[in-house]
């Protein structure tokens, strides 16, 4: 293993023969994760209900946190003081931290973006903001992440060519003014965001310019917003080939299985998204065989765990039956249960993803997936259809 000059570095294990899928290890300041990864977010330093104990318990390896929303409160100042991020929310492990850049396009409606910066109203209290590369920059460096994110316009979908070329072109800019701005370049990694909207050629030119830059890895922004998912891997097959081979490629706001496994297939290594907690606030659950409405009166009798196969906490100890109670009586465990099991069951997914990887069977791997999968809603035939086919082996 060769220590990279970077303080975050991605080692590549194995590329399975058939796919081209990676197996890796991301190395950072706070430990060393194989990829591929699914990491959770904890937006405002925290998991949603989840403790970093449960954390490390269900094996996550890199969390997120949110530059936005920790500017706003407590203050990167207030982290600072405790010690940075690792510190002030006890997580011993990898951090990384987003720009800001897409909550101030996804949370604040009114906002008049310019050449050196976004200027808007906070979604909290209406206070007017100016949020630049540099401030960005100074808020992350401050909460003292591993990675940090570079500040990027996330479009909307759909977006008119045009202004895809202008915004991803910005964004090239503001990378630079980034870069001149990191403050920590040898504690905290500055990954560059490609974009270009739903445009391939724009895609291209994005990432020939962003990666350009000798930085140490890349996010891959812009999809997951909207898009149909025939689009979604269209623009996927676009970008990844284009990418540096030697650095990690995280595609981002991106957390349903079917999704991922797809990603995988075509290089992608690092995934985050907040889908796992929020459905399971919401009272769905992630299985092999489609999202489970839990909450659902088909549970209310259902004495077996969320899946069968899972070896989470969630389905070693408890049924469908007590969680649907829970949810239904609108008590806090089973909010934190249902969010257990979905980040475990991502987590797990990529750990077999890098197993499959190894072992060079990873496309028939994914086509078994696919078979249970489905169209991602939650079927007893396919899981009975599952078991006949395992029992014919």
């Amino acid at each position: 293993m060769n220590k990279s000059k970077f303080p975050v570095w991605h080692e590549i294990l194995h590329i399975d023969k058939k796919t081209g899928a990676r197996l890796g290890v991301l190395h950072t300041p706070n430990g060393s994760f194989k990829t591929p990864m699914f990491m959770p977010v904890g937006t405002a330093a925290s998991v949603k209900g989840i403790s970093p104990r449960e954390l490390e318990e269900m094996g996550a390896g890199v969390v997120l946190s949110n530059t936005y929303h920790l500017w706003l409160r407590p203050g990167e100042d207030v982290v600072k003081e405790a010690g940075g991020l690792h510190e002030f929310m006890q997580w011993p492990k990898g951090i990384l931290t987003d720009s800001g850049g897409f909550q101030v396009f996804s949370l604040t409606k009114a906002k008049d973006i310019t050449e050196e910066g976004v200027h808007f109203r906070s979604h909290i209290d209406g206070r007017k903001l100016f949020l630049t590369p540099e401030k960005s920059m100074q808020i992350q460096n401050d909460l003292g992440a591993d990675i940090i994110m570079a500040f990027d316009e996330c479009i909307p979908y759909p977006a008119d060519r045009d202004y895809a070329a202008r915004s991803s072109e910005r964004t090239t800019r503001w990378l630079e003014r980034c870069i001149k701005a990191h403050k920590r370049p040898d504690e905290q990694a500055l990954f560059g965001i490609v974009q270009g909207g739903m445009y391939p050629d724009l895609r291209r030119k994005s990432i020939e310019e962003i990666c350009s830059f000798d930085l140490p890895g890349f996010g891959i922004g812009g999809l997951s917003v909207g898009e149909p998912k025939e689009k979604f891997f269209e623009m996927l097959e676009a970008t990844i080939p284009y990418m540096p081979e030697d650095k990690p490629r995280y595609l981002m706001g991106v957390g349903t299985a079917d999704y991922m496994l797809e990603a995988v297939k075509h290089g992608v290594d690092m995934f985050d998204c907040v889908n796992p907690t929020r459905i399971g606030r919401n009272g769905t659950v992630m299985t092999r065989f489609g999202r489970l409405i839990i909450r659902d009166k088909s549970s209310e009798k259902a004495f077996i765990p969320i899946d069968e196969n899972c070896k989470c906490y969630v389905c070693q100890n408890f049924t469908r039956a007590y969680i649907r109670h829970l949810l239904k009586a609108n008590e806090m465990f089973g909010l934190r249960l249902a969010s257990y099991h979905n980040l475990y069951f991502l987590i797990d997914l990529m750990k077999q993803a890098q197993d499959a990887i190894a072992e060079d069977r990873y496309l028939e791997f994914i086509e078994e997936f696919e078979l249970d999968y489905g169209d991602g809603k939650y079927s007893q035939d396919r899981v009975d259809a599952s078991k006949a086919r395992k029992n014919l082996l």
